[in-house]
């Protein structure tokens, strides 16, 4: 049996308990993926595995909707670290999903480069080794003035479609500081530099959990995966904290229960 026909097998299971009222997964549609909700009894032949598309922001907002449902999900690494992250600042709440655990395999990985490429808990494949950043890891060693000119070359392709913020998981602000005029003006295009992206960075730090996302999204290809990269170790090498690893590790950017 392969890997898809596994996941459904999983998704299978998992409706048949009883426990839940659907399981969002992705289905095929048109040569890509769609994230979609399947209810017990449903077919699943079309549940899908690839390419990949954030659901939690999804299930966030199914659960907004519907205060009793549960649901299943599947998650896969990057997937099940966002889900902690928002759970953290009570965007969702975890006691009321199924988590079904997705393992990205190796060549997965190479096209999204993530150094922990599973959940904590494996329903479906097997853990592979973590890839670094490599593009990062040259941009660290970029003096101050190379890295400068890097990304006001960079940020000045941007055409403000707000893409990488509304796919990210973890921007969930219900007022953006990305539509106030006193910090990011109308009509201007590319937004001054840097105050747009400088501004989503800021806000993402502690809460980036690598799902690149952002980068896919970008029409413009902005190698934006290398700054939220760099403010993850700069995290890590300052507080010891690394997003969605553990629900019981406290944000350190959290004061009074704001972050």
């Amino acid at each position: 049996m392969d890997r898809l026909d596994l996941l459904r097998e999983a998704a299978r299971k998992v409706l048949d308990s009883g426990q839940v009222e659907g399981v969002l997964a992705l289905r095929a549609d048109h040569g890509g993926t769609v994230p979609h909700l399947f209810h017990p009894g449903d077919d699943l032949s079309d549940l899908a595995l690839w390419p990949k598309f954030p659901l939690p922001r999804t299930v966030d907002m199914l659960l907004s909707s519907h205060p009793e449902a549960r649901l299943g999900i599947v998650v896969r690494g990057c997937d099940e670290r966002g889900l902690i992250e928002m759970a953290k600042r009570h965007q969702v709440d975890l006691a009321r999903l199924t988590l079904i655990g997705l393992a990205c395999t190796a060549e997965e990985v190479a096209y999204c480069p993530c150094t922990r490429p599973y959940p904590n808990e494996i329903a479906v494949g097997e853990a592979v080794e973590g890839v670094e950043h490599v593009l990062a890891a040259e941009q660290a060693r970029l003096s101050l003035a190379e890295r400068m000119a890097f990304w006001r070359r960079q940020f000045a392709k941007c055409f403000k479609c707000y893409g990488c913020r509304n796919v990210c998981p973890q921007c969930f602000c219900e007022q953006c500081t990305l539509e106030d005029d006193l910090w990011v003006e109308r009509g201007v295009l590319a937004p001054p530099f840097p105050s747009f992206h400088l501004i989503r960075a800021l806000h993402t730090v502690g809460k980036c959990i690598g799902c690149h996302e952002c980068e896919l999204s970008c029409p413009a290809d902005i190698p934006l995966t290398i700054l939220y990269t760099l403010l993850r170790q700069d995290a890590q090498e300052m507080f010891g904290y690394e997003p969605g690893a553990s629900l019981e590790d406290k944000p350190p950017l959290v004061v009074a229960g704001v972050t």
